[in-house]
């Protein structure tokens, strides 16, 4: 895992709330590709997660290539490992995420891995940086768990296998924080984008055997490969290369944004789109969410500015003793 994130300067963190942000509403169009290419293609969930990866990494690292960007330096162990833990990670969440939905039902799936997402990433930054979280990261996460509650709604058809499901679905959650958490600084002469592209393939060619095995054939259709190009660039390479460089510049606790964002994009786009219809329960769960989302925000930016004060003011004192004693 990595070490603690430094706190970058305002200007910086800010650009990478913008980015983490757009990462979030992104994500929320994949499950609408994801079910469209599902349904237009005949797939599993399985090889549509495995094409997501493998086109994602395929436009990632074409664009790092076509702007001259692509330096993975030498192949060492620690550039290999690198991009095996990150292809790692994206296959188990994605597979276990599959999994839970396969055991249990979707909604319950779906409502297990967004709750638990926040929680794990909130608890595991105040680990990494050795301190508790704030009142307001507490309250942010109350609020964001009872909004998603709402917005969710209650599980429904959990079938038989339960606690196998609810299991399949934390060990999702976890492999997205991991991912989040383990942000460690770039290898000497490789380039993040690249590393991420790199990544993408590698968990992609993690599930190929499983989703060859349950059928990838796609007829050469243009609205069906137009969905899977769309599923790659948009809520895949565009998406985590955004919130992969807006963890580097405003911190892992702002990433919880990017994670809350994503059911209130999906929810919304199943409303203009998918025909659907919000009740006062999943309203009162959005305005929640939205709530919480502001609380982190606010208390992110609130703590950086209380330790840059901190800090100048060390400096300053420190400064002021070196001049008395000279």
């Amino acid at each position: 895992m990595s070490t603690p994130l430094s706190y970058a300067p305002a200007p910086s963190r800010r650009s990478g709330t913008a980015l983490l942000f757009l990462a979030g509403v992104l994500w929320g169009t994949g499950g609408l590709a994801g079910s469209v290419l599902a349904s237009r293609a005949g797939l599993q969930p399985v090889a549509v997660a495995a094409y997501r990866l493998l086109v994602g990494g395929a436009l990632t690292t074409a664009y790092a290539v076509a702007v001259g960007t692509f330096r993975t330096g030498r192949c060492t162990r620690a550039t290999a490992a690198r991009v095996a833990v990150t292809g790692g990670l994206l296959a188990l969440f994605q597979t276990a995420y599959f999994a839970a939905v396969a055991a249990t039902s979707v909604s319950l799936a779906t409502l297990t891995t967004m709750v638990a997402m926040p929680v794990l990433v909130t608890v595991g930054s105040a680990v990494l940086d050795r301190r508790r979280p704030s009142p307001r990261a507490v309250g942010a996460i109350v609020l964001a768990v009872t909004g998603l509650v709402l917005l969710l709604g209650s599980p429904a058809g959990a079938g038989g296998h339960r606690l196998l499901g609810t299991g399949l679905a934390l060990l999702s959650a976890l492999g997205f924080a991991a991912l989040t958490l383990d942000r460690p600084s770039p290898l000497p002469g490789t380039d993040r984008g690249a590393m991420t592209g790199l990544g993408f393939l590698a968990g992609g060619l993690m599930l190929l055997p499983a989703g060859l095995a349950s059928g990838m054939a796609l007829a050469p259709e243009v609205d069906t490969v137009g969905t899977v190009l769309f599923l790659g660039l948009v809520p895949t390479a565009v998406a985590y290369t955004s919130y992969f460089a807006g963890l580097h510049r405003a911190g892992t606790a702002a990433g919880v944004a990017a994670v809350l964002l994503e059911p209130l994009t999906a929810t919304l786009l199943a409303v203009l789109w998918g025909h659907d219809r919000l009740d006062g329960t999943q309203s009162l769960g959005i305005v929640l969410v939205l709530a919480a989302i502001v609380l982190a925000q606010t208390g992110t930016q609130t703590g950086t500015r209380t330790r840059t004060g901190t800090r100048t003011e060390t400096r300053t004192r420190t400064r002021t003793g070196a001049t008395s004693s000279s």
